[in-house]
């Protein structure tokens, strides 16, 4: 299945911060589901419930951080600042919304700042590695790293496997489209945008 890559808007001007955000954060939202409908697919044991939210409390969390390196190297330090604040934020409210269907009714606090600890805890273990936002993307530890998280969420028959699924299909599949979103979104006044596309990304 591929999912829509929003990188353009259908009339010039400049836009806000939160709403490039509000934009970068549904791309992630649904490059989270489609992972885990992929892996699902590839007989990883991720259940809907709480296995399911931590899955994608782990992956917002990894693409609002290469969000953020991204925005590290395209936006000024403060215009850096409100995005990513206003990324995590929206982030944190895709959680809350749907938390009925991931945990059941009258959890959506608990989701909002369950996500929001995944974050934080998560941006302590990717600030050890480096990011190449105009090359290659997330160094070798970085993506290594995100592996290491999802294992630890997973059932022990998966844990063996899931750090070359996440470094060599997930992450690459995800960053690649979060890159097309950003660079069409961030591109300077004047210049051409490219024009949206649907992104590939189910790895069958």
């Amino acid at each position: 299945m591929a999912i829509r890559v929003r990188n353009r808007f259908h009339t010039a001007g400049q836009r806000s911060m939160a709403t490039l955000a509000s934009v970068v954060a549904l791309t992630a939202w649904k490059l989270a589901l489609e992972s885990i409908k992929r892996m699902r697919r590839a007989d990883f044991d991720i259940d809907i419930g709480q296995a399911y939210f931590d899955f994608v409390c782990e992956f917002l969390a990894f693409l609002a951080h290469v969000a953020d390196r991204v925005a590290y190297a395209r936006l000024t330090p403060e215009q850096r600042v409100e995005f990513t604040m206003a990324l995590v934020k929206r982030l944190s409210e895709h959680v809350a919304e749907s938390s009925d269907a991931l945990l059941g009714p009258g959890e959506a606090e608990r989701c909002r700042r369950q996500f929001l600890d995944v974050f934080n805890r998560a941006g302590e273990g990717y600030s050890e590695f480096g990011y190449d936002a105009d090359g290659e993307g997330p160094d070798f530890g970085f993506r290594r790293y995100f592996g290491a998280c999802l294992r630890e969420i997973l059932p022990q028959k998966d844990q063996l496997w899931v750090i070359d699924q996440a470094m060599d299909i997930e992450a690459p599949d995800a960053i690649e489209a979060l890159h097309k979103t950003m660079k069409g979104l961030f591109a300077p006044p004047g210049e051409e945008r490219p024009r949206r596309s649907r992104e590939g990304v189910s790895g069958d």
